[in-house]
This record gives C-alpha cells, sequence and structure tokens, in this order.
C-alpha cells in the first residue's frame, strides 16, 4: 500500500497536485455534491477551513457524482456554485470516482485505513469525511450525517 503522500491528483483547474505538499497539515478530504441534501454542509467545512487553516488544517474537497448523479456540472459550475452560494475558498479538486473499478487512489487508500460501518470500505453517499493527521495516518472516517461543527473536537486534537 503507497504512503498517501505518494499519491497525487488533479485540482479544478486540471493542474496536478500532489498528497506531499500537505505534508505536516491535518487534512479533512471530502466527497462532495453540489446537488444534494447535503450539500449545505459546504459552509460548514468553509468556516472549519476559516476557523482552522492558520493552525495547519487543509480541507480538500473532491466533487463526485457517483451518488444520485448530484454532481452533473463541468468543474467550472462546480466551482463557481461552490464560491458563489457558500462561499469556499478551500481546495476544489478535479471530479472525480471515489468506489469502483474508476475509484480514485486516493479514496481507496482512505477507504482501506478507515473503514466504514461494519468494516466496509465502500462509500456510502456524499459529503463521506476523512481525518488524516500529520504524519499522513487516516484517522478517522465520518459518515455523511456528520456535520462539520461536530467534528471540529476531532480536528482540535490533532492541530
Amino acid at each position: 500500500m503507497k504512503d498517501i503522500y505518494q499519491l497525487d491528483f488533479k485540482l479544478a483547474d486540471g493542474s496536478q497536485k500532489s498528497v506531499q505538499d500537505y505534508t505536516d497539515k491535518v487534512l479533512l478530504i471530502v466527497n462532495t455534491a453540489s446537488q444534494c441534501g447535503f450539500t449545505p454542509q459546504f459552509d460548514g467545512l468553509e468556516k472549519l477551513n476559516q476557523q482552522y487553516a492558520d493552525k495547519g488544517l487543509v480541507v480538500l474537497g473532491f466533487p463526485c457524482n457517483q451518488f444520485g448523479k448530484q454532481d452533473p456540472g463541468s468543474m467550472s459550475e462546480i466551482t463557481e456554485f461552490c464560491q458563489l452560494n457558500y462561499g469556499v475558498s478551500f481546495t476544489i479538486a478535479e471530479k472525480i470516482e471515489v468506489n469502483g473499478e474508476q475509484a480514485h487512489p486516493l479514496f481507496e487508500h482512505l477507504k482501506s485505513n478507515a473503514k466504514g460501518l461494519l468494516g466496509s470500505k465502500r462509500i456510502k453517499w456524499n459529503f463521506t469525511k476523512f481525518l488524516v493527521n500529520r504524519n499522513g495516518d487516516v484517522v478517522k472516517r465520518f459518515a455523511p450525517t456528520a456535520k462539520p461543527k461536530d467534528i471540529a473536537a476531532a480536528i482540535e486534537a490533532l492541530i
């Protein structure tokens, strides 16, 4: 299994990014969707970003259209929606898949290291959140129903 810092992904603008760029940061990695019942969580994620960025938190949003086709737009439509409706300033990556044969390697790593309910690796829905400590260890998976404000204590324990 690869170390998380060996993995790469693309940003919303198509440029390449390495997780290694976030060495010694606490990461909150989320699969997002702009037309989901949980979409208002963008607001809470941005609040966490604003509150903890200067203490070492990096929020990374990965749009995903696998659940109910709830993020069908282009990357420019998705990023514009996030900025206009929720003031999102945290990093939005390129749209990916999180389950199945085309699942992004980063999410394969996250799922393998923080299993869900009953030990399941599969992501069940949009806004599943993964918390990664400063050493690159995946320390916790949060269900889509977990509100960002409710995971602040777990973030504070790591920063």
